[in-house]
């Protein structure tokens, strides 16, 4: 069996509120919630098979510099949808700006960035 990806785990300034808009945007269900290992507090939110864990510490600091310029940083994760202009309409409705949309071999695709400043692709294969 080749390896699989399980989760990621990303700091955010509000899990609740990050859980809520990926419910809405990706019909995804919170799998698990509670504190963390040593601080802090954590929403699993995904699917039976993968999950986002979202994490925040009692009092999480401001990001330094650009992800891309950070290492170590996370760059950006990327959802696959079945239909990705349904999608780009309830990003937008969240109050989200689709920007860099292009289409390529094999599929389209779009990023956007979410409140804590987090890149997010989404993107549908034909």
């Amino acid at each position: 069996m080749a390896a699989r990806l399980e989760h990621l785990n990303v700091t955010v300034s509000d899990p609740q509120k990050t859980a809520a808009w990926i419910e809405r945007v990706f019909g995804w269900k919170i799998r698990w919630e509670g504190a963390g290992m040593q601080t802090g507090y954590t929403i699993h939110i995904g699917d039976d098979d993968t999950y986002v864990a979202l994490f925040t510490y009692p009092e999480t600091p401001e990001a330094k510099s650009s992800s891309y310029r950070t290492k170590g940083g996370l760059n950006h994760w990327a959802v696959v949808v079945d239909d990705l202009d349904a999608v780009e309409e309830r990003v937008k409705a969240e109050g989200f700006t689709p920007v860099n949309h292009a289409d390529y071999e094999p599929g389209r695709r779009f990023y956007f960035h979410d409140n804590d400043g987090i890149e997010i692709e989404v993107v549908q294969y034909d």
